[in-house]
């Protein structure tokens, strides 16, 4: 059994253009479904601890219609997560980053994630975020003071596809920031930029993204024995 810690954004409030975000229901969902049926593990944190702010939009009838992610999540599976800062990254055999807008505030700079992606990429375990969750890849800085991605395939929410106004309001460009370090794609789903690291494109690549990990953690294990 593997053992993942999925990381979510605690959610953001921008008054000034009445703007609320937070991660994205189907982006934790969808893997955490199979990952578990695979016989995974899958502990959630975030920057605060506790209940973490989802975007509201992610379980609307537009991106959730028959209502799956909305009864998962009124079910409570995801209001008690760990404080990044009480994470030891040494019990997990991967990290996985959720999307969502939130992704973009919260968890791009934040230093204790940085260490915890660093701990476990360094132990040889795999670093894997989803749509927005590759921000903090952007900042989580190697020794050689380069981006963990530098040079790097990957792949991350593409700017064609970003709701109408509202780059205008974000803190930056994710596709534009990805661009100047690494290679990045906006076409492929799922992304291995190599042995380590995995990135997927948007929502409906959630799932592909969690089936990399289980082909990914089967092989470890074969290796094992």
């Amino acid at each position: 059994m593997a053992k993942v810690l999925a990381v979510l954004s605690s959610g953001h409030k921008d008054t000034e253009n009445n703007y609320e975000t937070g991660w994205w229901a189907e982006e934790l969902f969808a893997p955490m479904e199979v990952l578990e049926k695979a016989g995974h593990q899958v502990d959630l944190a975030s920057p605060l601890g506790g209940k973490p702010a989802l975007d509201q939009v992610s379980i609307s009838e537009d991106y959730d219609p028959e209502g799956k992610y909305k009864k998962i999540y009124e079910s409570g599976v995801a209001d008690n997560t760990t404080a990044l800062s009480e994470v030891v990254p040494e019990n997990y055999d991967a990290v996985f980053i959720v999307g969502g807008h939130g992704a973009m505030y919260d968890l791009a700079e934040n230093e204790t994630l940085h260490n915890i992606i660093n701990a476990v990429y360094d132990n040889g375990n795999i670093v894997s975020a989803v749509c927005h969750g590759p921000a903090p890849l952007l900042w989580t800085k190697r020794p050689d003071g380069k981006s963990i991605i530098s040079g790097l395939d990957v792949t991350g929410y593409p700017e064609a596809v970003e709701p109408e106004g509202l780059p205008a309001i974000l803190p930056f460009s994710l596709e534009g920031e990805m661009s100047k370090v690494a290679n990045y794609s906006a076409e492929q789903k799922v992304v291995w930029g190599n042995d380590q690291l995995l990135t997927g494109r948007d929502p409906f690549s959630s799932e592909e993204l969690a089936e990399e990990l289980v082909k990914a953690f089967d092989k470890k294990t074969k290796k094992g024995n």
